[in-house]
């Protein structure tokens, strides 16, 4: 018992000498700067930051791989890190920094294999922002220029596939604005500017998902003026191209209500566009 008794006595203060050591040691101690790391601890400490998912997390590994580009400028860590950075200022949705590290990125590192993927990461931060038809059009315009970019230039990357169907849905986004405001004339009874809105989506837009009801739209705008050519002729183009649908069918209803039919007559806009549509006559 009194052997037991000992031990426990020294385990004690050998304890008791640990902790106080340990305490003069943290007071001595001075904590070290960001500096005196490495590029790959920054770079793996920013990676364990942007794998813990939180908003702050990320915004923190975003600080930390711009630290690897500034301390260790034109490394290999640096170029890894800078592209990273666009990653995480992206998966924060802050898009405007997660362009600016992709760019340079582009710029610094034009041959480098992630090129493409810098690239795309630029384009999909101005696609990311396209919410809804009633924003400005003008980040739509720039994702459709950058989407184009990916496909153009790097056609065999992972990426390509990806951007042309993001490519599609921008530009068909842009076609549903067009709309929008179109079908908001034709109710306010100004057809004039309805049409011009119609006119844009078969002209700039007939690949799109709204070129039916844009004709339709046509024919509904035309009659209510009198235009009895053009919207026989609107109806015509929907009547060949888009005849299974509910818009062709209602366009139809409309025209031999008043004792007309789908039909090419005068020259006009749409008599042009018909031409070149269906016979291939590019005047």
């Amino acid at each position: 018992m009194a052997r037991g008794k000992t031990r426990l006595v020294m385990i004690g203060m050998v304890a008791a000498l640990a902790i106080t050591a340990g305490c003069s040691n943290r007071g001595q101690r001075q904590e070290r700067t960001i500096e005196s790391y490495s590029a790959e601890e920054i770079y793996k400490q920013a990676e364990f930051q942007l794998e813990a998912g939180r908003k702050v997390k990320i915004k923190e590994a975003s600080r930390l791989f711009g630290e690897v580009e500034r301390l260790y400028p034109y490394s290999e860590w640096a170029k890894r890190a800078l592209i990273m950075q666009a990653f995480a200022f992206h998966k924060n949705k802050d898009y405007e920094n997660s362009r600016a590290a992709a760019q340079r990125f582009i710029d610094f590192y034009p041959a480098d294999e992630d090129a493409a993927y810098a690239q795309y990461l630029l384009a999909i931060s101005y696609y990311d922002q396209i919410d809804d038809v009633g924003r400005d059009q003008g980040l739509t315009f720039q994702a459709l220029q950058s989407l184009r970019t990916v496909i153009e230039r790097y056609p065999d990357s992972e990426y390509a596939r990806s951007a042309i169907l993001k490519f599609d849905l921008a530009f068909d986004h842009l076609a549903a604005k067009e709309m929008e405001i179109g079908r908001y004339y034709l109710k306010k009874g100004n057809f004039s500017a309805s049409i011009n809105r119609f006119r844009v989506v078969i002209e700039q837009f007939q690949t799109t998902s709204h070129t039916p009801e844009a004709l339709h739209r046509l024919v509904e705008a035309y009659l209510s003026l009198g235009l009895d050519a053009e919207a026989q002729t609107a109806g015509a183009i929907l009547g060949h191209n888009f005849k299974s649908t509910e818009w062709y069918q209602d366009s139809y209803r409309l025209l031999t209500g008043r004792g007309l039919e789908p039909k090419v007559r005068g020259k006009n806009w749409l008599s042009t566009i018909y031409r070149q549509m269906i016979k291939g006559e590019w005047l």
